[in-house]
């Protein structure tokens, strides 16, 4: 069968069985098995076991439940709602200002997350019902939260990088520090955009006082735990003194640190933190097992090679297949997850990135960016069903997703200053030890 009719069948398939709500583990282990069954024979078989246990058997994916263990006491802990407080008494007398103060809040949470959804639902559970109740507009107040909650899959630990880095062999430190000014500029990006276009139109989001400052700098210490965990972090890997597993070992047990000193993580938070953490880390194994699998069903079936030396054989400028690239996984950021569409499109995209001569750190970043998007764009943007389960009741899924076009533009802005100045994602990691 020729390598393109394969690469149709393949992508037709499992279209249809995500749309019967099959999920993507076991879509893709159908596929793995359907094509190798048919294409290579019942051989295939034997080998499936070997390469599962050789794709899990990962000292970089130790990082994964241990990132997850410490985002689940985080969650409880209340850190991040005494940081919310304070960043709420400093800049909410700007316009805008609440916003800005979600927008930083929202970053702060992604730095010890690494999940959007997770962040989304708890920064827009403090944040948008005091936002409404200070005269906010609610797409104002809802869309910000659900594009903030986005930065969780980009600012480190990301773990759609830990899962990238682990699919194409690229260092999954390097992907961290890679993160970290992108996701700043995407910070900046809204900051920016709340405070312009709060001081043209006031009462989109009106500055609301009655902070003194003494009372600022009493609440300074409020941002300390979540802030020296994630500098913490960032500068253990960027010295070289950790690796990421041995980060996440560290935070996972100053999570719990931080949940005892606020006296919040008792035997029951602790017991519930571990299960959902097991349960969260076998969905995850499970869709790379699959995702392996199938993607060693195309290798030896040669489709990536194919479609990588017919794509190279057109001398088209390495910059135009960049945004046709793009252009795909906007287009299947509308209809998929984000951790599925990494696991289908990198096995291919991948080999095809390389042959162009692009840098895969800086590839990977540029592909979180994208999924940004896909968290934020109808009709599968998680984030916006997140940000309606936790809103008011007066919110519509209507306003939220009205509220998040404008940051659906920046975050486009974003990622077309990623694609046109690569040192932005690359300069970090070429200095670190």
């Amino acid at each position: 069968m020729e390598w393109w009719l394969i690469l149709i069948i393949s992508m037709a398939v499992l279209l249809v069985l995500m749309l019967l709500g099959i999920p993507i583990a076991y879509s893709l282990g159908f596929l793995a098995l359907m094509l190798g069954g048919l294409l290579i024979g019942p051989k295939i078989l034997y080998l499936f076991g070997t390469l599962a246990y050789g794709k899990i058997n990962s000292f970089g994916l130790v990082a994964v439940p241990l990132f997850i263990f410490m985002a689940e006491i985080i969650l409880v802990s209340g850190a991040a709602r005494d940081a919310f407080d304070m960043l709420n008494k400093w800049v909410r007398a700007a316009p805008g200002g609440l916003a800005i103060a979600s927008q930083v809040g929202c970053a702060l949470f992604a730095a010890v997350c690494g999940a959007s959804t997770a962040t989304t639902a708890v920064i827009g559970g403090m944040a948008v019902p005091e936002m409404l109740k200070r005269g906010y507009e609610k797409k104002l107040a809802t869309g910000s939260i659900a594009a903030g909650g986005a930065l969780g899959v980009l600012i480190p630990p990301s773990i759609l990088l830990i899962i990238y880095g682990i699919l194409t062999e690229t260092s999954i430190g390097q992907l961290f520090i890679a993160g970290i000014i992108p996701g700043l500029i995407l910070a900046a990006e809204r900051i920016i955009y709340f405070l312009v276009r709060c001081t043209i139109n006031p009462s989109l989001g009106p500055a609301v006082r009655g902070f003194t400052w003494k009372e600022r700098f009493e609440s300074l210490w409020k941002i300390l735990p979540l802030l020296l965990l994630a500098l913490f972090m960032f500068g253990a890997l960027y010295a070289g003194i950790a690796t990421p597993t041995e980060v996440a070992a560290i935070g996972a047990f100053a999570a719990i640190v931080i949940g005892v000193a606020y006296r919040s993580i008792y035997w029951k938070e602790l017991k519930e933190a571990f299960f959902k953490t097991g349960q969260t880390t076998s969905f995850i194994m499970w869709i790379l097992v699959a995702a392996a699998s199938f993607g060693f069903v195309l290798s030896y079936l040669q489709a990536p090679q194919k479609l990588v030396a017919w794509i190279t054989s057109l001398e088209l400028n390495p910059y135009v297949i960049l945004i046709f690239i793009n252009l795909l996984l906007f287009l299947l950021g509308c209809i998929m997850d984000p951790a599925a569409i990494i696991m289908v499109t990198i096995p291919m995209l991948g080999p095809l990135v390389e042959a162009l001569g692009f840098d895969l750190v800086w590839f990977g970043i540029m592909f979180v960016v994208n999924m940004e998007l896909a968290e934020i764009t109808p009709p599968l943007g998680l984030n916006l069903y997140i940000m309606k389960a936790v809103s008011p009741p007066e919110v519509t899924l209507n306003d939220i997703i009205r509220g998040s076009v404008p940051f659906m533009i920046l975050d486009i802005i974003g990622l077309a200053l990623v694609i046109i100045f690569p040192a932005l994602v690359l300069w970090l990691p070429s200095t670190m030890m």
